[in-house]
């Protein structure tokens, strides 16, 4: 209960913010405290070119995968949330971008963004949870705080526009 009070006061410090852009870092570092993951990515759905490319990416530079690609694109095709605690294990992962970057996935958790009306406009990824593996916790609170942040991501995104 503790967690979901501290998203509540959280979208108050959103709700402030008068740059829009400062809003994705602001949700970026909210999801990895609640989390205690290292990385926080928020992929953006580009369904005229069947692409998922990251809006905020902790890292490295903008990575662009097809809407069907990796884990990333298998939470959009389901519309569920996914945890994965041995990705080198799991088909699905895309083991290239850690080469590219460097970085080690050890374990992920990702949730699908819905805009209001119902439809994945994006996918927030979270990477190495810090203290054991992800988990059904981790899911649900995850999934309340993208609840919680779609609107200000659909008008950031409409902003973009």
């Amino acid at each position: 209960m503790k967690k979901f009070n501290e998203i509540a006061s959280f979208g108050k410090k959103l709700a402030s913010l008068d740059n829009m852009e400062n809003a994705l870092d602001l949700i970026g570092e909210e999801a990895k405290r609640l989390s205690h993951a290292e990385r926080c990515s928020i992929f953006i759905v580009d369904n005229e070119a069947n692409m998922l490319w990251t809006k905020l990416n902790n890292g490295i530079g903008r990575i662009v995968i097809g809407l069907d690609s990796g884990i990333v694109g298998d939470t959009y095709m389901k519309k569920e949330g996914q945890i994965v605690n041995a990705p080198y294990e799991d088909s699905r992962f895309l083991p290239n971008i850690d080469k590219k970057s460097g970085f080690i996935t050890q374990n992920m958790l990702t949730i699908p963004i819905f805009n209001s009306k119902r439809e994945v406009m994006g996918v927030m990824q979270l990477l190495n949870k810090t203290r054991f593996d992800f988990d059904a916790k981790d899911l649900e609170i995850l999934t309340f705080l993208a609840n919680y942040i779609s609107g200000s991501l659909e008008l950031v995104l409409l902003l973009d526009a």
